[in-house]
């Protein structure tokens, strides 16, 4: 599974690494919402906790599901601008007035991107106009609570209305605590964007987007780039730009905006805390179906306490030689055992330490 975009014609003048105030915004929204997904900003989340007011503290709540699964593309409103080629602003306040310049329809789609299964790769029918999907998506925003129905409701009635008072928010966000937060992390960011421009320039975009994250790979010959997610998706780069955008809040998730219509956009973490390269979804895929029978989990629980060889596991589990032998050579591509060689014997042996990450490693990959 991942999500690929196809860069076929994409000129080096046409990438571009730029932060973005109004999504690291986005991101310390979600990070506040959903603390469990970015364990590393613990004490931040708390600080910013201990000092919202109540009543501002109640409006983060009564539009969260634009944050709370990751955030809406209205936080990278820049991509939605017509001609696929406009940036990122210096301040809050410049990308708020980007935000401004989505139509109504484009600003309801991408509010309701997480609630109402609305068409994101292809063209999609006119949410405003189609009573039918604004049934739908009020019948799933009642799923999710009173509170998500009425404001789902104000939303496809008034649109200008929620516009105003989203700004509003974000507006007050920026005065109780992101205003600090932003004046902090801006400088790291920069350093990363001009790191990866200067890659760019002197490299090529496969270096850059190394760089970026071990889950992008630029197949040059085939004029694509692939993101390992476990997801599927498609976009096509046509004459539009391709945007990178920092965020220092946003580890384990590597975003990709592949919206129909709007440019595409890599929001990817800098500053994250692994210590290697994270498995791809393939590897991931392979240790979960090797650990799920029962005769290599009891394997597993042999190799983690010390070495075996082959004929000692065979007089343990009462199974033939080539049975065994199957069963490691499953652990062994899958990355769990390792073997050394002691004379004509080779010994077995539990890698604990990957075994450790797996949790981990598979909660990075839901999330990312």
């Amino acid at each position: 599974m991942s999500v690929s975009i196809d860069i076929a014609g994409l000129r080096p003048e046409r990438v571009a690494v730029v932060p973005s105030p109004l999504a690291e915004l986005g991101m310390a929204l979600h990070a506040l919402s959903e603390p469990g997904h970015h364990p590393g900003l613990q004490g931040w989340v708390t600080s910013v906790t201990a000092r919202l007011d109540s009543y501002l503290a109640d409006r983060m709540c009564e539009a969260d599901f634009l944050w709370r699964t990751t955030f809406a593309d209205l936080f990278l409103p820049y991509a939605g601008i017509p001609g696929g080629a406009t940036l990122p602003g210096a301040t809050l306040a410049e990308e708020l007035d980007l935000l401004d310049k989505l139509t109504d329809e484009q600003f309801v789609d991408a509010a309701l991107e997480f609630t109402c299964a609305l068409p994101y790769e292809v063209p999609g029918p006119p949410v405003l106009a189609d009573a039918e999907l604004r049934r739908r998506a009020l019948e799933l925003a009642a799923a999710r609570g009173p509170q998500q129905l009425q404001f789902g409701r104000r939303l496809l009635d008034d649109p200008p209305r929620i516009r105003a008072w989203l700004r509003q928010f974000l507006q007050d966000c920026d005065e109780a605590f992101f205003a600090d937060t932003w004046s902090r992390l801006r400088h790291q960011l920069t350093a990363d964007a001009r790191h990866k421009t200067d890659l760019l320039r002197h490299k090529g975009l496969g270096q850059a987007l190394a760089a970026v994250s071990p889950a992008v790979v630029l197949d040059e010959a085939a004029g694509r780039i692939t993101i390992d997610k476990l997801r599927q998706g498609h976009s096509v780069i046509c004459d539009r730009s391709l945007l990178l955008v920092p965020t220092s809040l946003g580890w384990p998730h590597l975003q990709v905006l592949h919206r129909h219509g709007w440019q595409p956009v890599l929001h990817y973490p800098v500053g994250s805390p692994e210590l290697a390269a994270p498995p791809s979804v393939e590897q991931l895929t392979l240790r979960m179906t090797a650990l799920s029978h029962p005769v290599r989990m009891q394997l597993c629980r042999n190799l983690a306490r010390t070495t075996y060889t082959t004929s000692e596991l065979v007089q343990i589990h009462g199974m033939t030689a080539p049975e065994i032998s199957r069963h490691l050579s499953v652990l062994k591509k899958a990355g769990l055992i390792t073997t050394r060689r002691r004379g004509r014997y080779v010994l077995y042996q539990l890698d604990v330490t990957v075994m450790a990450r797996l949790g981990s490693d598979f909660l990075e990959a839901l999330l990312r």
